[in-house]
């Protein structure tokens, strides 16, 4: 869901405090607003839409029956994408987090804002459609952490919390997923334009 459509909500902790006075059908605008994103983390990791809804809807009911768990230590979307995650991942029944060699001296020398300074250019509708098509090719997991980071802006920490991984590692495998997206895109690109003018 863009920006722009998220701007029409109130934020998320105003239903979530209607909901618990009883106002239940406030729930709906939580749906409403984060429907794409949950049916999106179920389909990175099913590889099917029809099991990715099923999921979606009972990831819906299940928060809703914990909402008075959510503790608010995090944002309420991050608490959400969570449980979708282990969902899914329990749904599967198997669990592929990787162990990267961590390289701290990269880690100090590579900041976020260099990643999403690198990928901007790649923010264009049409290399939009070619970045999903390289994610299609990733496992289950680093398309996932993809998708969050660049089109769903979650922050390293937000990502470190929905897929339980370390804030160190996601930043390590993002900057080596940025090298093989810039790498693989650009092959793309290139076949495109020997395609067009052979």
């Amino acid at each position: 869901m863009s920006s722009y459509l998220h701007t029409m909500y109130q934020s998320d902790n105003f239903y979530i405090e209607k909901v618990r006075k009883k106002e239940t059908s406030a729930y709906s605008f939580l749906v409403e607003k984060h429907k794409d994103m949950v049916f999106s983390i179920a389909l990175r990791i099913l590889r099917s839409r029809e099991d990715a809804e099923e999921l979606a809807q009972d990831v819906f009911v299940k928060a809703y029956q914990s909402l008075d768990t959510f503790k608010g230590d995090s944002k309420f979307s991050t608490w959400l994408y969570r449980i979708v995650y282990n969902a899914a991942i329990s749904k599967t029944r198997k669990r592929k987090i990787e162990t990267v060699d961590l390289d701290y001296n990269m880690v100090d020398n590579y900041t976020t804002d260099e990643i999403k300074e690198d990928i901007n250019r790649l923010e264009y509708d049409e290399q939009k459609q070619i970045v999903h098509k390289v994610l299609d090719r990733l496992n289950t997991d680093d398309s996932m952490m993809v998708s969050l980071f660049y089109f769903n802006e979650n922050s390293t920490e937000e990502i470190s919390e929905i897929m339980g991984l370390t804030q160190t590692n996601v930043k390590v495998k993002l900057h080596r997923l940025r090298k093989r997206l810039l790498h693989e895109v650009n092959e793309i690109l290139h076949k495109q334009h020997k395609e067009i003018y052979q």
